[in-house]
Protein backbone atom coordinates (compact mmCIF):
# COMPACT_ATOMS: atom_id res chain seq x y z
CA UNK A 1 0.00 0.00 0.00
CA UNK A 2 1.25 3.24 -0.88
CA UNK A 3 2.15 5.49 1.99
CA UNK A 4 0.89 9.37 2.19
CA UNK A 5 4.73 10.14 0.61
CA UNK A 6 3.92 8.34 -2.02
CA UNK A 7 0.64 9.15 -3.12
CA UNK A 8 1.77 13.21 -2.80
CA UNK A 9 4.02 12.22 -5.48
CA UNK A 10 1.80 10.22 -7.61
CA UNK A 11 -0.45 13.41 -7.62
CA UNK A 12 2.20 15.15 -8.67
CA UNK A 13 3.76 13.52 -11.23
CA UNK A 14 0.17 13.49 -12.53
CA UNK A 15 -0.40 16.73 -12.70
CA UNK A 16 3.16 17.41 -14.17
CA UNK A 17 2.31 14.78 -16.84
CA UNK A 18 -0.68 16.45 -17.90
CA UNK A 19 0.45 19.65 -17.83
CA UNK A 20 3.21 18.77 -20.62
CA UNK A 21 1.15 17.26 -22.69
CA UNK A 22 1.49 18.38 -26.08
CA UNK A 23 -2.36 16.90 -27.32
CA UNK A 24 -5.72 16.28 -25.60
CA UNK A 25 -5.23 12.47 -25.91
CA UNK A 26 -1.92 12.72 -24.54
CA UNK A 27 -3.50 14.11 -21.70
CA UNK A 28 -6.44 11.61 -21.32
CA UNK A 29 -3.66 8.81 -21.59
CA UNK A 30 -1.32 11.13 -18.52
CA UNK A 31 -4.58 10.72 -16.53
CA UNK A 32 -5.64 6.98 -16.68
CA UNK A 33 -1.70 6.11 -16.35
CA UNK A 34 -1.17 8.85 -13.55
CA UNK A 35 -4.13 7.00 -11.94
CA UNK A 36 -3.61 3.35 -12.56
CA UNK A 37 0.13 4.18 -10.93
CA UNK A 38 -1.19 6.39 -8.12
CA UNK A 39 -3.74 3.53 -6.93
CA UNK A 40 -1.51 0.59 -7.94
CA UNK A 41 -4.15 -0.38 -10.55
CA UNK A 42 -3.69 -2.56 -13.32
CA UNK A 43 -6.08 -1.41 -15.50
CA UNK A 44 -7.36 2.25 -16.14
CA UNK A 45 -9.65 4.40 -18.21
CA UNK A 46 -10.81 7.59 -18.73
CA UNK A 47 -14.73 8.47 -19.66
CA UNK A 48 -16.29 10.98 -20.94
CA UNK A 49 -20.43 11.65 -20.03
CA UNK A 50 -21.94 12.32 -23.46
CA UNK A 51 -25.82 14.16 -22.45
CA UNK A 52 -26.86 14.20 -25.69
CA UNK A 53 -26.41 10.92 -27.06
CA UNK A 54 -27.47 9.44 -22.95
CA UNK A 55 -23.65 7.60 -22.95
CA UNK A 56 -20.26 7.24 -21.33
CA UNK A 57 -17.66 7.59 -24.11
CA UNK A 58 -14.22 5.66 -24.03
CA UNK A 59 -11.75 8.19 -24.27
CA UNK A 60 -8.44 6.05 -23.79
CA UNK A 61 -7.47 2.27 -22.16
CA UNK A 62 -4.21 1.93 -20.26
CA UNK A 63 -2.79 -0.86 -18.35
CA UNK A 64 -3.46 -4.60 -19.05
CA UNK A 65 -6.17 -4.41 -21.85
CA UNK A 66 -8.91 -7.05 -22.20
CA UNK A 67 -9.58 -9.00 -25.57
CA UNK A 68 -12.34 -6.40 -26.82
CA UNK A 69 -10.28 -3.30 -25.28
CA UNK A 70 -8.42 -0.54 -27.36
CA UNK A 71 -5.76 2.00 -26.17
CA UNK A 72 -8.12 4.28 -27.75
CA UNK A 73 -11.13 2.96 -29.02
CA UNK A 74 -13.66 4.58 -31.73
CA UNK A 75 -16.59 3.71 -30.52
CA UNK A 76 -16.45 1.95 -26.88
CA UNK A 77 -19.51 3.66 -25.40
CA UNK A 78 -22.15 2.67 -22.36
CA UNK A 79 -25.84 3.75 -22.01
CA UNK A 80 -26.03 5.62 -19.11
CA UNK A 81 -29.16 3.51 -17.92
CA UNK A 82 -27.24 1.15 -17.66
CA UNK A 83 -25.17 2.69 -15.16
CA UNK A 84 -27.51 5.01 -13.03
CA UNK A 85 -25.22 5.16 -9.89
CA UNK A 86 -22.86 7.72 -12.13
CA UNK A 87 -26.24 10.26 -12.15
CA UNK A 88 -27.03 9.28 -8.27
CA UNK A 89 -23.19 9.81 -7.35
CA UNK A 90 -23.37 13.58 -9.88
CA UNK A 91 -26.42 14.75 -9.24
CA UNK A 92 -28.64 13.28 -6.22
CA UNK A 93 -26.11 13.48 -3.73
CA UNK A 94 -23.89 16.21 -5.13
CA UNK A 95 -26.84 18.16 -5.34
CA UNK A 96 -27.52 17.46 -2.11
CA UNK A 97 -24.98 19.17 -0.53
CA UNK A 98 -22.30 16.44 -0.82
CA UNK A 99 -18.95 16.11 -2.90
CA UNK A 100 -18.80 13.99 -6.13
CA UNK A 101 -16.56 11.57 -4.19
CA UNK A 102 -15.46 8.01 -5.74
CA UNK A 103 -17.01 5.22 -4.67
CA UNK A 104 -15.68 0.78 -5.00
CA UNK A 105 -17.42 -2.38 -6.90
CA UNK A 106 -16.28 -5.89 -6.37
CA UNK A 107 -16.63 -8.70 -8.79
CA UNK A 108 -18.47 -10.37 -5.73
CA UNK A 109 -21.16 -7.51 -5.79
CA UNK A 110 -20.31 -6.44 -2.43
CA UNK A 111 -18.92 -2.81 -1.85
CA UNK A 112 -16.47 -2.25 1.10
CA UNK A 113 -18.95 0.22 2.88
CA UNK A 114 -23.19 0.82 1.69
CA UNK A 115 -23.74 2.03 -1.73
CA UNK A 116 -27.34 3.54 -2.31
CA UNK A 117 -29.21 1.28 -4.99
CA UNK A 118 -33.01 0.41 -5.81
CA UNK A 119 -34.15 -3.19 -5.20
CA UNK A 120 -32.54 -5.75 -7.49
CA UNK A 121 -30.10 -3.15 -9.12
CA UNK A 122 -27.23 -5.48 -9.94
CA UNK A 123 -23.85 -2.90 -11.04
CA UNK A 124 -23.22 -3.76 -14.58
CA UNK A 125 -19.99 -2.99 -13.87
CA UNK A 126 -19.66 -6.03 -11.49
CA UNK A 127 -20.39 -8.16 -14.62
CA UNK A 128 -17.74 -5.99 -16.47
CA UNK A 129 -15.41 -6.90 -13.98
CA UNK A 130 -16.07 -10.92 -13.69
CA UNK A 131 -15.81 -10.89 -17.45
CA UNK A 132 -12.87 -9.44 -17.73
CA UNK A 133 -11.18 -11.29 -15.28
CA UNK A 134 -10.62 -8.51 -12.63
CA UNK A 135 -11.28 -8.02 -8.86
CA UNK A 136 -12.36 -4.64 -8.25
CA UNK A 137 -12.56 -1.71 -9.63
CA UNK A 138 -12.68 2.17 -7.81
CA UNK A 139 -14.98 4.92 -9.80
CA UNK A 140 -14.15 8.75 -9.50
CA UNK A 141 -16.49 11.41 -11.13
CA UNK A 142 -14.96 13.98 -12.61
CA UNK A 143 -16.31 17.59 -12.29
CA UNK A 144 -14.97 20.23 -14.34
CA UNK A 145 -16.73 23.76 -14.85
CA UNK A 146 -18.79 22.88 -12.65
CA UNK A 147 -20.35 20.52 -14.51
CA UNK A 148 -20.41 16.15 -14.14
CA UNK A 149 -17.86 15.68 -16.98
CA UNK A 150 -16.87 11.98 -17.28
CA UNK A 151 -15.36 9.67 -14.81
CA UNK A 152 -12.47 7.81 -14.09
CA UNK A 153 -12.22 4.08 -13.43
CA UNK A 154 -9.37 1.75 -11.89
CA UNK A 155 -8.85 -1.49 -11.12
CA UNK A 156 -7.26 -4.07 -9.78
CA UNK A 157 -6.94 -7.90 -10.94
CA UNK A 158 -8.58 -10.69 -8.59
CA UNK A 159 -5.39 -11.53 -6.73
CA UNK A 160 -4.81 -8.22 -4.91
CA UNK A 161 -6.90 -6.96 -1.86
CA UNK A 162 -9.74 -4.93 -2.85
CA UNK A 163 -9.62 -1.22 -2.72
CA UNK A 164 -11.15 0.31 0.15
CA UNK A 165 -12.74 3.52 1.98
CA UNK A 166 -8.90 5.48 2.03
CA UNK A 167 -8.39 4.30 -1.54
CA UNK A 168 -11.70 6.15 -2.71
CA UNK A 169 -11.12 9.19 -0.80
CA UNK A 170 -7.53 9.49 -2.66
CA UNK A 171 -9.26 8.60 -6.05
CA UNK A 172 -11.47 11.72 -5.60
CA UNK A 173 -8.42 13.63 -5.01
CA UNK A 174 -6.99 12.25 -8.04
CA UNK A 175 -10.29 13.30 -10.27
CA UNK A 176 -9.67 16.43 -9.14
CA UNK A 177 -6.48 16.99 -10.49
CA UNK A 178 -6.96 15.21 -13.60
CA UNK A 179 -10.27 17.59 -13.82
CA UNK A 180 -7.81 20.94 -13.19
CA UNK A 181 -5.65 19.13 -16.03
CA UNK A 182 -8.38 18.91 -18.30
CA UNK A 183 -9.41 22.45 -18.10
CA UNK A 184 -5.57 23.67 -19.07
CA UNK A 185 -5.82 21.26 -21.74
CA UNK A 186 -9.15 22.87 -22.94
CA UNK A 187 -7.80 26.59 -22.85
CA UNK A 188 -4.55 25.40 -24.82
CA UNK A 189 -6.45 24.01 -27.25
CA UNK A 190 -8.85 26.34 -27.51
CA UNK A 191 -5.52 29.51 -27.95
CA UNK A 192 -4.21 26.55 -30.97
CA UNK A 193 -7.47 26.95 -32.25
CA UNK A 194 -7.82 30.51 -32.16
CA UNK A 195 -4.32 30.80 -33.45
CA UNK A 196 -5.04 28.48 -36.80
CA UNK A 197 -8.86 29.57 -37.53
CA UNK A 198 -10.17 32.19 -39.04
CA UNK A 199 -12.98 33.81 -37.16
CA UNK A 200 -15.42 34.47 -39.64
CA UNK A 201 -15.83 31.35 -42.08
CA UNK A 202 -14.30 29.02 -39.06
CA UNK A 203 -11.97 27.62 -41.94
CA UNK A 204 -8.06 27.15 -41.34
CA UNK A 205 -6.65 30.37 -41.55
CA UNK A 206 -3.23 31.69 -43.73
CA UNK A 207 -1.06 30.41 -40.63
CA UNK A 208 -2.25 27.04 -40.48
CA UNK A 209 -2.20 27.09 -44.34
CA UNK A 210 1.81 28.20 -44.45
CA UNK A 211 2.93 25.09 -42.14
CA UNK A 212 0.78 22.23 -43.56
CA UNK A 213 1.73 23.41 -46.71
CA UNK A 214 5.42 23.32 -46.19
CA UNK A 215 4.92 20.10 -43.87
CA UNK A 216 3.20 18.34 -47.38
CA UNK A 217 5.61 19.77 -50.08
CA UNK A 218 8.64 18.20 -47.20
CA UNK A 219 6.18 14.33 -47.61
CA UNK A 220 6.43 15.33 -51.61
CA UNK A 221 9.80 15.38 -51.22
CA UNK A 222 11.20 12.36 -49.08
CA UNK A 223 7.89 10.19 -50.12
CA UNK A 224 7.02 11.37 -53.37
CA UNK A 225 2.96 12.03 -52.37
CA UNK A 226 0.88 13.95 -54.44
CA UNK A 227 0.36 17.62 -53.06
CA UNK A 228 -2.34 19.94 -54.34
CA UNK A 229 -3.26 23.93 -53.99
CA UNK A 230 -6.34 24.90 -55.04
CA UNK A 231 -6.23 28.89 -54.44
CA UNK A 232 -9.58 30.92 -55.19
CA UNK A 233 -11.00 34.26 -55.67
CA UNK A 234 -14.38 35.05 -55.05
CA UNK A 235 -15.50 37.55 -57.52
CA UNK A 236 -17.74 40.24 -57.08
CA UNK A 237 -17.29 41.22 -53.42
CA UNK A 238 -16.07 44.63 -53.73
CA UNK A 239 -19.65 45.26 -55.24
CA UNK A 240 -21.24 43.84 -52.88
CA UNK A 241 -19.46 45.22 -49.99
CA UNK A 242 -20.65 49.01 -51.87
CA UNK A 243 -23.86 48.02 -52.59
CA UNK A 244 -25.62 46.19 -49.37
CA UNK A 245 -22.99 46.64 -47.01
CA UNK A 246 -20.18 44.78 -45.19
CA UNK A 247 -22.49 42.53 -43.17
CA UNK A 248 -23.96 41.32 -46.02
CA UNK A 249 -20.42 40.81 -47.61
CA UNK A 250 -19.23 38.61 -44.73
CA UNK A 251 -22.22 36.54 -45.23
CA UNK A 252 -21.55 35.88 -48.37
CA UNK A 253 -18.15 35.04 -47.38
CA UNK A 254 -19.73 32.77 -45.14
CA UNK A 255 -21.49 31.25 -47.88
CA UNK A 256 -18.80 30.19 -50.01
CA UNK A 257 -16.72 28.85 -46.76
CA UNK A 258 -19.53 26.51 -46.38
CA UNK A 259 -19.40 25.76 -49.87
CA UNK A 260 -15.72 25.14 -50.22
CA UNK A 261 -15.51 23.00 -46.98
CA UNK A 262 -18.22 20.77 -48.41
CA UNK A 263 -16.48 20.56 -51.56
CA UNK A 264 -13.38 19.72 -49.65
CA UNK A 265 -15.23 16.83 -48.21
CA UNK A 266 -14.65 14.69 -50.93
CA UNK A 267 -11.21 14.52 -50.98
CA UNK A 268 -9.81 12.93 -47.77
CA UNK A 269 -7.43 14.93 -45.40
CA UNK A 270 -8.30 18.02 -47.23
CA UNK A 271 -7.28 21.68 -45.79
CA UNK A 272 -9.90 24.13 -46.58
CA UNK A 273 -8.75 27.58 -45.70
CA UNK A 274 -9.17 31.44 -46.03
CA UNK A 275 -6.08 32.77 -46.73
CA UNK A 276 -7.59 36.35 -45.89
CA UNK A 277 -10.12 39.45 -47.71
CA UNK A 278 -11.90 37.37 -50.48
CA UNK A 279 -9.00 34.58 -51.23
CA UNK A 280 -9.56 30.92 -50.97
CA UNK A 281 -7.57 27.79 -50.72
CA UNK A 282 -8.10 24.10 -50.67
CA UNK A 283 -4.87 21.92 -49.63
CA UNK A 284 -4.88 18.37 -50.32
CA UNK A 285 -2.19 15.61 -49.87
CA UNK A 286 -2.54 12.23 -51.36
CA UNK A 287 -5.47 12.31 -53.80
CA UNK A 288 -4.72 12.50 -57.74
CA UNK A 289 -4.82 15.33 -59.50
CA UNK A 290 -7.44 14.49 -61.25
CA UNK A 291 -9.96 14.32 -58.30
CA UNK A 292 -9.14 17.89 -57.39
CA UNK A 293 -9.68 19.33 -60.45
CA UNK A 294 -13.27 17.54 -60.71
CA UNK A 295 -13.93 19.22 -56.98
CA UNK A 296 -12.57 22.46 -57.93
CA UNK A 297 -15.14 22.16 -61.05
CA UNK A 298 -17.83 21.42 -58.25
CA UNK A 299 -17.01 24.35 -56.43
CA UNK A 300 -17.04 26.60 -59.55
CA UNK A 301 -20.30 25.55 -60.15
CA UNK A 302 -21.70 25.87 -56.56
CA UNK A 303 -19.95 29.29 -55.89
CA UNK A 304 -21.81 30.70 -59.81
CA UNK A 305 -25.03 29.50 -57.93
CA UNK A 306 -24.89 31.55 -55.05
CA UNK A 307 -27.57 34.58 -54.75
CA UNK A 308 -24.74 37.30 -54.48
CA UNK A 309 -21.12 37.68 -55.86
CA UNK A 310 -19.91 36.44 -59.11
CA UNK A 311 -19.11 33.36 -58.52
CA UNK A 312 -14.99 32.50 -57.98
CA UNK A 313 -11.95 32.04 -59.67
CA UNK A 314 -9.91 29.32 -59.32
CA UNK A 315 -6.51 28.35 -60.08
CA UNK A 316 -4.74 24.91 -59.71
CA UNK A 317 -1.13 23.54 -59.12
CA UNK A 318 -0.71 19.81 -58.03
CA UNK A 319 2.84 17.93 -58.18
CA UNK A 320 0.69 15.37 -60.28
CA UNK A 321 0.63 17.15 -63.09
CA UNK A 322 4.07 18.03 -65.59
CA UNK A 323 4.62 21.60 -63.09
CA UNK A 324 8.42 21.15 -63.20
CA UNK A 325 10.27 20.05 -59.96
CA UNK A 326 8.57 21.43 -56.86
CA UNK A 327 11.34 21.82 -53.64
CA UNK A 328 9.50 24.42 -51.67
CA UNK A 329 5.64 25.51 -50.49
CA UNK A 330 7.23 29.08 -52.51
CA UNK A 331 7.26 27.52 -55.89
CA UNK A 332 3.79 25.55 -55.43
CA UNK A 333 1.84 28.38 -54.24
CA UNK A 334 3.24 31.06 -56.81
CA UNK A 335 2.16 28.34 -59.19
CA UNK A 336 -1.32 27.97 -58.14
CA UNK A 337 -1.64 31.49 -57.86
CA UNK A 338 -0.99 32.20 -61.17
CA UNK A 339 -2.85 29.68 -62.50
CA UNK A 340 -6.13 31.46 -60.19
CA UNK A 341 -4.80 35.04 -61.70
CA UNK A 342 -4.88 33.59 -65.23
CA UNK A 343 -8.82 32.18 -64.60
CA UNK A 344 -9.85 35.05 -63.22
CA UNK A 345 -8.12 37.82 -66.00
CA UNK A 346 -10.21 35.36 -68.39
CA UNK A 347 -13.15 35.34 -66.22
CA UNK A 348 -13.22 31.59 -66.42
CA UNK A 349 -16.09 29.51 -65.35
CA UNK A 350 -13.92 26.73 -64.28
CA UNK A 351 -10.67 25.78 -62.95
CA UNK A 352 -7.52 26.65 -64.46
CA UNK A 353 -4.82 24.13 -63.89
CA UNK A 354 -0.60 24.93 -64.10
CA UNK A 355 0.79 22.26 -66.10
CA UNK A 356 -2.29 21.51 -68.53
CA UNK A 357 -2.01 25.66 -69.48
CA UNK A 358 1.52 26.48 -70.63
CA UNK A 359 0.92 29.67 -69.81
CA UNK A 360 0.62 29.34 -66.38
CA UNK A 361 4.19 28.45 -66.08
CA UNK A 362 5.02 31.52 -67.78
CA UNK A 363 3.49 33.71 -65.82
CA UNK A 364 4.19 32.33 -62.83
CA UNK A 365 7.96 32.24 -63.79
CA UNK A 366 8.12 36.06 -65.09
CA UNK A 367 9.33 38.46 -62.95
CA UNK A 368 6.75 41.31 -62.11
CA UNK A 369 6.71 44.50 -64.56
CA UNK A 370 5.80 48.30 -63.61
CA UNK A 371 2.48 48.98 -62.94
CA UNK A 372 0.74 45.49 -63.18
CA UNK A 373 -1.59 44.49 -60.67
CA UNK A 374 0.06 42.35 -57.93
CA UNK A 375 -0.41 38.94 -59.57
CA UNK A 376 0.93 36.75 -56.35
CA UNK A 377 0.47 37.51 -52.74
CA UNK A 378 3.64 36.40 -50.72
CA UNK A 379 4.30 32.42 -50.87
CA UNK A 380 4.89 31.12 -47.42
CA UNK A 381 7.63 31.41 -45.68
CA UNK A 382 9.63 27.65 -45.06
CA UNK A 383 9.02 26.98 -40.78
Amino acid sequence: MMGVDGRLRAVVALAQAMASAPTPRDAWRAAAQGAREGLGGSFAALSVWEREHGRLRVLVNTGELAEDEEEFPEDETYPVHQFPEIAEFLHERWAGGGGPNAWVETATGHAPWPVSREPGYFPKRVASLRRRGRGCCVVAPIVLHGRAWGELYVARPRDVPPYGADDAEFATVIASVVAAGLAQTERLEEVRRLAFTDPLTGLANRRAVDIQLDEAVGRHRDEGAVVSLVVCDLNGLKAVNDTHGHAVGDRLLERFGSVLSVCGARLPGALAARLGGDEFCLLTVGPPADEVIAVAKELCVRAAELELGEGVACGIASTGDPIGEVRSARRLFRLADAAQYRAKAARASEPVVAGRDGAVLRLADAPPRAGDRRRFRDAPPRV
